[in-house]
């Protein structure tokens, strides 16, 4: 029996021909064939073909240790079985000193946790292939950047264990290009921050990290800072000004990162970049908890109150800033800035010149805000909204004399809400006025129906509550004359109430349409009197037929025993000059018949609450007329 060892080394494809590094012993006429093989060649074929493989292999392994591409035999376990001079070259060592060596450590692979869970993919024969980018080290201590191939290496037809293949390009003068090329377009040209782009890629690469990583807290803080008042300072001084300042206020901010991140447990400093304009984040990772991201946050606002000296000009600048800092698990770039400019809004809100954090209750609360003001306009479509009626009760005779129309929202999902959760939504996004509109049509039409249906008494009277941007943003006048003409409703049946600072100060349209609908014959009240501007110069000039006094005031008649001596006088009065002006006087909240008995000793025309009843659903209304409209 003849014994020969050989060698052999991995063609361009990646596979063997024959053999593989380093020397495996092929026992001549060895077979695991089925008894079915054709029987073996003869001597001399086999001779024949023995010799051309030896040929071959001896030329795979002096293309092997010639190539200029640095290459490595590995095992599966990531040992190195041969090395070639190329890559001795290279990391600066003997190839001969290579063998034995951990692959993962020659050529960094072991540094980022995705990748080394890529790499012992293909190790163990799960993956065909890894490609990546690495800095590699040399024995004189320098480094060179290289692109690295990992490739499994099937077994020969000499049989011998599987392999891996590993080969390295050096690609550093390509890297440093792209690296100063990178350096540009990921930073702000004005502070030489990081941009928004770089920002991003940083913390969604953070996010990542953290599923891998072990070692760390798990966690992510972010500070998202706004300057306050920056716009004035470019509308005043000048752009050139403004980037100045803006240079300033990052160098601060750095100083702050690298300050608090010395101190912290967590890594040495922490990511400073400009989002635009005046907007800055300074991200945290392996945050240790709120605590220190409020320290973080403070130290930015003290750093920004000391003023800043830029070509001649002493300015001060302050900032508002959002706090947040969660688990890593589970969070998205998306979801962390979401949450950030959410809490740098309420900053903004508060007051600014501060930092807020993250409330989850707050922001479930603005969550539910946006859900309703998205479907306020579709609501109108669908018919979810109601009206329900609360009378307005003479205080002399305790007889009803109108009714206030209430706006109900029955909403699918967060049933029936009062208009204090959805009117002011409406004003914002423009919404009231096709609600306003409804609301005038559908109470318009009801108090029509009461009259018909009680042809010999003195009819109700309906208010209807109307925003200040109905009368902007719509043609008011012609929406009710239309309302009325079409319902067949007397205008002095019809009485619009708007708030005490809607009414304040009116000028031009909103003036002019007040006054025009008052000749139409509506009356004009003002509600919540009182609470407002209470310019009481404007009585004089404004078409007013009603006060509505404040709730507020009311209170202070609650008990005999222990009055308040200051709301009294001051209804008394609000009353007499009402009076004096030719003005009826409507107190809301009235509770008591204490209460209501007192307001009517002072003058008081007619009063509004619980104590006659609640907002009731237009049938119950109808029963009120029947019995005789006595309310108790």
């Amino acid at each position: 029996m003849r014994e020969r060892a050989v060698s052999g080394h991995p063609d361009s494809t990646g596979r063997t021909p024959g053999a593989t590094l380093p020397s495996v012993t092929e026992r001549e006429g060895s077979t695991n064939a089925s008894t079915s093989r054709p029987a073996p060649p003869s001597s001399c074929d086999a001779s024949a073909r023995c010799d051309d493989t030896a040929a071959s292999l001896g030329d795979y392994r002096a293309a092997f240790h010639t190539a200029s591409l640095p290459m490595a035999v590995l095992n599966r376990d990531g040992l190195v079985l041969a090395a070639n001079p190329a890559l001795g070259e290279l990391v600066g060592s003997d190839p001969d000193d290579l063998v034995a060596a951990t692959a993962a450590d020659l050529t960094d692979l072991g540094a980022d946790p995705r990748v080394w869970a890529a790499y012992r993919e293909v190790l163990y024969g799960r993956s065909d292939r890894l490609r990546s980018t690495r800095r590699v080290k040399r024995s004189d201590g320098s480094s060179v950047w290289v692109e690295v191939t990992v490739e499994a290496v099937a077994e020969g037809p000499l049989g011998g264990a599987e392999r891996v293949l590993l080969s390295l390009a050096d690609i550093s003068d390509r890297h440093d290009l792209l690296a100063r090329l990178r350096h540009l377009q990921m930073h702000d040209p004005v502070t030489r921050l990081p941009n928004r782009t770089l920002f991003f890629e940083r913390l969604t690469a953070a996010l990542e990290a953290a599923a891998f990583e072990r070692s760390g807290t798990g966690r992510i803080g972010l500070c998202y800072l706004d300057l306050d008042g920056f716009k004035a300072v470019n509308d005043t001084l000048g752009h050139r000004v403004g980037d100045r300042l803006l240079s300033a206020v990052a160098q601060r901010l750095t100083g702050c990162a690298e300050h608090t991140g010395e101190r912290g447990p967590g890594r040495a400093g922490h990511l400073v970049a400009r989002l635009g304009g005046d907007e800055f984040a300074l991200l945290v990772e392996d945050s240790t908890g709120t605590d220190q991201l409020a320290e973080l946050a403070q130290s930015v606002l003290d750093a920004l109150q000391r003023p800043f000296d830029l070509a001649g000009q002493r300015l001060s600048v302050s900032a508002s800033i959002g706090v947040v800092e969660r688990t890593a698990s589970g969070t998205t770039a998306t979801g962390l800035m979401q949450a950030a400019d959410t809490t740098l809004y309420w900053a903004k809100e508060d007051g600014k010149a501060r930092w807020t954090l993250f409330d989850p209750e707050r922001n479930a609360h603005r969550m539910t805000r946006q859900a309703l003001s998205s479907t306020l306009r579709p609501a109108v479509d669908r018919g979810e909204f109601t009206l329900e009626y609360q009378p307005l009760v003479g205080l002399g005779d305790g007889r009803a004399q109108g009714v206030e129309a209430l706006v109900r929202w029955r909403h699918p999902q967060f049933g029936v809400l009062s208009p204090n959760r959805f009117i002011a939504l409406a004003e914002e996004n423009g919404a009231i006025v096709e609600l306003g509109r409804w609301v005038l049509e559908r109470a318009c039409y009801q108090a029509r129906a009461w009259q018909l249906a009680h042809p010999g008494g003195e009819p109700l009277f309906v208010s209807v509550n109307v925003a200040v941007r109905q009368v902007w943003d719509s043609d008011l006048v012609a929406d009710v004359a239309g309302i009325l003409a079409e319902t067949g409703l007397p205008p002095q049946l019809l009485q619009l109430e708007l708030t005490e600072s809607a009414v304040m100060g009116s000028a031009g349209r909103p003036l002019q349409a007040l006054q025009a609908l008052s000749d139409m014959g509506v009356r004009i009240a003002i509600d919540d009197f009182g609470t407002g501007y209470s310019n009481l110069a404007y009585l004089s000039r404004l078409p007013v037929s009603v006060l509505k006094l404040d709730g507020s005031f009311v209170h202070g008649f609650r008990s005999q025993e222990h009055p308040n001596p200051a709301d009294e006088m001051i209804v008394e009065a609000l009353v007499a000059l009402a009076h004096r002006l030719g003005l009826t006087v409507t107190a809301e909240c009235v509770e008591s018949a204490e209460q209501a008995e007192r307001l009517r000793r002072i003058g008081c025309d007619t009063g509004q609450g619980w104590l006659y009843s609640r907002p009731v659903a237009p049938d119950l209304v109808e029963a009120l007329l029947d019995a005789g409209r006595a309310c108790s």
